[in-house]
């Protein structure tokens, strides 16, 4: 039963009945108008010391029905109410009474608007209450008008059909993708070759659209992102100086508010009475469904244009790993078959060379042979060989086609989601950019009336305490219609940006300071476990060292990360950004800064600065004066840069990306859970299988944004572009882990996460502009990797220019330098030496002249030569790669053929479908006019054979528009408007097959 307050707001019992159909928890009380939007706020009302009929009044008081203070005052006469004592339940709060009028203002504004609201009974002592809005047909046809909404009409034209080879082949690839489709219904009407023709909405062309039903016309998506756009533009200027209902949220007049999910989310054993969430989660949000394509349609009809796009967007980027992974696990299988022909290999391994090598630190460490590092030569091999450079150069041709492939696949979806043309839409500002702007008017007042008013003395000062609040009221009031021009200015932000550019470098040296931590740590604890008498402590050394170092390091991402992202928002909110658009852009990107700099920090230490200032035997660098900087494996830094990659990587996405995503939400909602039993341990008496459907979504965890889940993908697309050199199976795993990841996020936006509000978007924003970035970036990190990092430019300089075979025979003994051990500084030669006191040289990696030379240990020719050739390679490389890439993305072009011909179709059978109407209008005026005049001549006729004037029967007098009755100025200028702009173009649209409309 139904019960109306004064100001006629439904309240309904929050309690559904045990026999209720689930579908109708989305509806209001009446079971007939749907719930598009729901707010949620706390209250806290005062109860009477006995019952009375007025109780229900009390709860339509604590929703702002009444101002404060209503019930502290005597009845009015003629009212039967019983008086009452009111007790408070908690102490009295002054904010409370101000939350409820501006409440009140805020909800019979959006009664203004034309939507309809139902509320609960507040049935305890305090807790949350649910406001529910239903927009009716008038609301939803005005807005979609206004935002200019796409909707189908009733023209269809059929798509041309392909004949021939392309034919047969996409019959038969529409075939082999079967198995590999969900099964949503209404897909294949979807994919059909009839397509009808959408414009925006209007409704002056209502005959235009097949609208079998208005309730259902607008699906829930459009629905509530209807609501929104009037939740975003309502303003409370009697109360407060605020705009729109996240302004009233971060105030904390409302807790949160957010659409309905379409029902519970569980399958009901029927196949085709499934909603859409039941849909989304038996054909999209399970693991069992991993190998199936996404309902990217069905997920863009859910939850908005914006989400579908990001799937989307996720899904081509998880396809086109497929071949990168393909032709990495050809290039790592290629090293492992050629490890045991490689000839620098077998040279390492070959104990007759008998390289004897100098002490890897001062006094503890011995000298050691070469061959003890077969092991690290071999592994390096796997990914050290000539087919790296060739994998190089395919993945940076691989992220220009992916950048390419993604703008056409954008395309398509933009044209088959009607985002075609669609206009940006004007944002609203943020809270506290109107907080902010609203302080700075009242200081720009008050300043100017400081300087205009007189010095008053102590009696008008007087009265001017008395008046005090009323001049707060009015200034606040006059600030809140804000001239047009103010905002705020650079001069407004400017600590902002101080704080920013100190914040970020502040950040910068603390990743900075971590990374040469854990290079201290390699330090001396590779010093500490040589010192140690145990042998095998001493040969897995640079193992233990490095896997320990790496762990660290990812221990320490992971934390910085989490305080970096929360340091990025900090920041961003200093700025004051008007919109939230603006708030978006400059948060991702000084989040993807400082976490690109906290994740890639280590690995490029490794890569380009470990080993290159660490000297040389007789002239080390030390750090603190006893710890010597550290050097290479044997084998080169390669093979450590694909360790600290790999574990790095599976470490994030195997931590970061899932276990956090799975786990903190649960955390979050379980102390949600408590806190609301803290609040209220004895009134929570509600059943979980009687609650509604805004008490299930409410439970449910709200929905932060997209950031978080680009920056995974973001931040491991440059794992798999930037060091892919080094690591050729990077895209294999990047692969498995997105596999996981769809269903995973899947899963928690269909079950875990609050419904979003539907989101218009043509693009994924300012992220393709960092794919693109990153993948110009990848092709100078790459560069740099091959000729730098690996022993690849070495190698082709020894064998053409230094092999006297013409092979790699002695390539080993080339890149080995010459020491003579008593050129020792006192205090490093071994103390003990197993190997003999006869060592009169020992060998290290470097091309330095022998202490022979008249320049001993100065830098040799070939040290120059190969940096030539380095450097050299590096140009190349880069100029080659840009220019295929720019070749590949001139040869793929942006818009795809058919659909450039399907809109210039589209729009030639729209100029049609208007000019038919037009011309059904004229034809329309036309008869009506000739009818008028029809009329006439029979009443002429009649008065004719009263007063006998066979002359005028035979020949009645034409009578001009003007005098007719039904000729109004209104209907004639339509005629002839229609009747210019139809001769006008008649010509150009000989055809007139067009379907039969309403008559206007």
């Amino acid at each position: 039963m139904l019960q109306t307050s004064d100001n006629k707001i439904h309240v309904a019992n929050n309690l559904m009945d045990v026999d209720q159909d689930p579908r109708k928890r989305l509806y209001f009380a009446d079971g007939r108008r749907k719930v598009d939007y729901v707010l949620v706020y706390h209250y806290r009302k005062r109860s009477s010391v006995r019952g009375s009929p007025s109780q229900h009044r009390l709860s339509i008081i604590s929703n702002g029905s009444y101002p404060l203070g209503v019930e502290e005052k005597e009845p009015e006469g003629g009212k039967d109410e019983p008086a009452e004592v009111v007790v408070d339940v908690g102490p009295p709060d002054p904010a409370d009474g101000e939350k409820i009028i501006i409440r009140e203002e805020f909800e019979g504004n959006l009664k203004d608007a034309g939507l309809e609201i139902e509320r609960d009974k507040e049935n305890k002592g305090h807790g949350h209450a649910f406001i529910r809005l239903h927009a009716p047909w008038q609301v939803l046809s005005r807005e979609a008008e206004f935002l200019k909404i796409k909707v189908p009409t009733k023209k269809s034209y059929e798509l041309r059909e392909e004949k021939g080879l392309a034919a047969t082949m996409n019959e038969v690839w529409r075939k082999l993708n079967q198995p590999f489709q969900p099964k949503v219904p209404h897909q294949e009407q979807e994919h059909s070759r009839t397509k009808f023709l959408s414009h925006c909405f209007s409704r002056d062309k209502l005959h235009l659209y097949n609208i079998k039903s208005k309730d259902t016309f607008f699906d829930n998506a459009t629905r509530s992102r209807i609501v929104y756009e009037i939740l975003r533009r309502t303003a409370c200027t009697r109360t407060c100086q605020t705009m729109g209902i996240t302004t009233l949220i971060a105030n904390g007049v409302y807790d949160s508010a957010f659409p309905l999910h379409d029902g519970d989310f569980h399958p009901t054993g029927q196949a085709e009475g499934r909603n859409d969430r039941q849909l989304l989660h038996d054909e999209w949000a399970r693991y069992g469904a991993f190998y199936k394509y996404q309902p990217v349609d069905l997920i863009r009809k859910y939850f908005g244009e914006k989400i579908g796009l990001y799937f989307a967007w996720l899904g081509v980027y998880t396809q086109l790993l497929i071949p990168a992974s393909v032709v990495g696990i050809i290039v790592f299988f290629y090293g492992w078959a050629t490890v045991e022909t490689n000839i620098p290999s077998q040279e390492m391994c070959d104990e007759d060379q008998n390289f004897t090598m100098c002490p890897l630190c001062d006094r503890a460490c011995d000298y050691w042979h070469l061959s003890t590092a077969c092991g690290t030569a071999r592994a390096s091999h796997l990914f050290d060989n000539p087919a790296t450079v060739f994998f190089a150069i395919f993945m940076s041709l691989w992220a220009a086609m992916f950048l390419e492939h993604w703008k056409r696949r954008q395309i398509s979806l933009n044209y088959s989601w009607d985002l075609t043309g669609m206009e940006e839409e004007e944002e609203h500002p943020r809270p506290k950019y109107e907080t902010i702007l609203l302080q700075k008017r009242q200081r720009k007042k008050k300043n100017k009336k400081n300087k205009n008013e007189p010095e008053r003395g102590v009696d008008e000062s007087g009265e001017l305490g008395k008046d005090k609040w009323r001049q707060r009221l009015l200034s606040a009031m006059a600030a809140g219609n804000p001239t047009g021009h103010e905002k705020l200015t650079w001069r407004d932000r400017l600590p902002g940006y101080l704080i920013n550019i100190s914040s970020i470098l502040f950040m910068f040296g603390v990743t900075c300071s971590a990374v040469f931590s854990v290079i201290i740590y390699r330090i001396t604890i590779s010093a500490l476990m040589a010192m140690s008498p145990d042998p095998e402590v001493k040969s897995n050394v640079r193992v233990t060292v490095t896997a320990t170092a790496v762990i660290i390091n990812l221990v320490v991402i992971l934390i910085l990360d989490e305080i970096y992202g929360m340091v990025a928002a900090w920041l961003t909110e200093l700025e004051i950004p008007k919109t939230e658009t603006n708030f978006e852009e400059r948060l991702i990107l000084k989040a993807f800064l400082l976490k690109f700099m906290n994740a890639y920090a280590p690995i490029f230490y490794v890569a380009f600065f470990k080993g290159r200032f660490a000297g040389h035997p007789g002239h080390y660098v030390y750090v603190f004066n006893d710890y010597r900087m550290e050097e290479c494996a044997p084998g080169g830094c390669l093979i450590e840069l694909c360790i600290q990659l790999s574990i790095i990587m599976l470490g994030k996405q195997l931590i970061q990306n899932n276990i956090f995503e799975i786990g903190i939400p649960k955390l979050k909602k379980l102390c949600r859970t408590l806190k609301d039993k803290e609040r209220a341990p004895k009134e929570i008496v509600e059943q979980p299988g009687r609650r509604q459907q805004w008490h299930m979504d409410y439970d449910l965890e709200p929905f932060d944004g997209l950031t978080p889940e680009y920056m995974e993908m973001i931040i491991q697309f440059g794992f798999v572009s930037l060091f892919v050199a080094s690591f050729p199976l990077a895209p294999l795993f990047a692969l498995l882990n997105n596999v996981i990841e769809i269903r995973l996020d899947a899963k928690k936006f269909v079950t875990e996460l609050r419904r979003p509000d539907a989101i218009r978007a043509k693009d994924i924003g300012i992220w393709y502009n960092i794919l693109s970035g990153l993948g110009k970036f990848s092709v100078i990190i790459n560069a740099f990797v091959i000729s730098f990092t690996s022993d690849f430019i070495p190698r082709l300089v020894y064998q053409y220019m230094y092999s006297e075979t013409g092979t790699m025979h002695g390539f080993i003994n080339h890149t080995l330098s010459y020491f003579n051990v008593s050129n020792f500084k006192p205090g490093t030669v071994p103390s003990v030496s197993g190997l003999g006191k006869d060592i009169t040289f020992c060998r290290y990696k470097d091309y330095r002249e022998p202490p022979w030379s008249t320049e001993p240990y100065q830098f040799s020719k070939q040290y120059w030569s190969v940096l030539a050739a380095r450097l050299g390679f590096v140009i190349l490389f880069q100029n080659l790669v840009i220019t295929m890439s720019m070749l590949v993305a001139w040869v793929i072009p942006d818009v795809p053929k058919n659909i450039s011909e399907q809109l210039k179709k589209e729009k030639t059978l729209l100029v049609d479908v208007f000019l038919n109407e037009e011309k059904e209008k004229l034809q329309l005026i036309q008869s009506l006019f000739s009818r008028d005049l029809t009329q006439e001549q029979k009443e002429e006729l009649q008065m004719s054979d009263q007063t006998s004037l066979p002359l005028q029967q035979t020949q009645p007098r034409p009578v001009p528009p003007a005098v007719s009755p039904t000729s109004t100025a209104p209907r004639t200028r339509p005629r002839a408007a229609s009747f210019s702009q139809f001769t006008r173009q008649m010509s150009m649209s000989p055809r007139s097959d067009i379907t039969q409309h309403t008559a206007v």
